[in-house]
């Protein structure tokens, strides 16, 4: 597939959802995004699941490895779900060779950005995941998940929301992302605003993809040179030509592909380093 097709195809389905109301568009979304996904890997055990009242998917390789990875889900805090991002999940355990857990954490309107933090923490405190993983708003949770611990586990943060998404601090307006989308999850979601919790490192081993074509990549780069000032190893990879979303697609489309998989690689190594 060429990206402007999975541009095409994603910005009319996104469209469409405008006029929906949000339980349909969540629907609408999940189903769009599932559409993208390769068949799940041959061998790989799925359950659903729930922990303190929380749903959670499991995806549990047949080989696998000790250990858990968090997966946390992006959607820009509105919508996602571990039905949107099941690709990306499954994915990412075969990639790891370890069991992903997915957490289906509350959304807003209906609940503020601390709800849906404190969803993470109990299903965190559960499993003891051995790495945490996050994709777009998922990115930004897994953050200020490893921030208060005194040793946080390696982070992998897919073209996370990071700093004060100021409009002076993003880049360019890209296709399915723009720079007054960001502004306005800054207005729903006032917390995400963390310029001053950024300064640090959220921990000391990091992997991180951003893509070419995104206003957020322009303050994560910033992050990432804060960062490794600080003494945190980073690892870092953008996909050229990719827009923000592209994640689902990572199949189809080559460059994502290989990011995804380098992304992969470089986060198991942290694992069994």
């Amino acid at each position: 597939m060429h990206i402007d097709a999975f541009i095409q195809r994603f910005s009319a389905q996104l469209e469409a959802m405008e006029a929906l109301p949000l339980p349909r568009a969540r629907h609408a979304y999940d189903i769009l995004c599932r559409t993208f996904a390769p068949s799940d890997p041959a061998g790989m055990r799925i359950k659903d699941g729930t922990v303190d009242g929380i749903d959670v998917r499991h995806f549990i390789p047949r080989h696998r490895l000790p250990g858990c990875v968090l997966f946390i889900h992006g959607g820009g805090f509105t919508i996602g779900s571990i039905e949107s991002h099941h690709g990306p999940a499954a994915s990412l355990a075969r990639a790891l060779g370890r069991e992903v857990v997915s957490v289906n954490y509350r959304l807003a309107p209906e609940v503020a950005y601390p709800a849906m933090l404190a969803d993470c923490q109990t299903v965190l405190e559960a499993i003891q995941p051995i790495a945490l993983v996050g994709d777009s708003a998922g990115g930004r949770l897994a953050i200020d998940l490893a921030h208060p611990l005194i040793k946080a586990p390696p982070l992998g943060l897919i073209y996370p929301t990071v700093g004060e998404l100021s409009p002076g601090c993003l880049g360019k307006d890209a296709p399915l992302l723009s720079r007054d989308d960001i502004l306005g999850l800054r207005q729903r979601c006032p917390e995400i605003s963390a310029a001053k919790r950024d300064l640090a490192p959220p921990a000391t081993g990091i992997e991180v993809l951003t893509v070419e074509h995104d206003p957020l990549t322009r303050p994560i780069e910033t992050a990432v040179a804060n960062w490794q000032k600080a003494g945190a190893s980073i690892g870092y990879r953008c996909a050229p030509q990719m827009v923000h979303g592209a994640l689902h697609a990572q199949s189809q489309l080559p460059n994502m592909g290989s990011a995804w998989q380098a992304f992969c690689h470089a986060l198991k190594h942290r694992l069994v380093g």
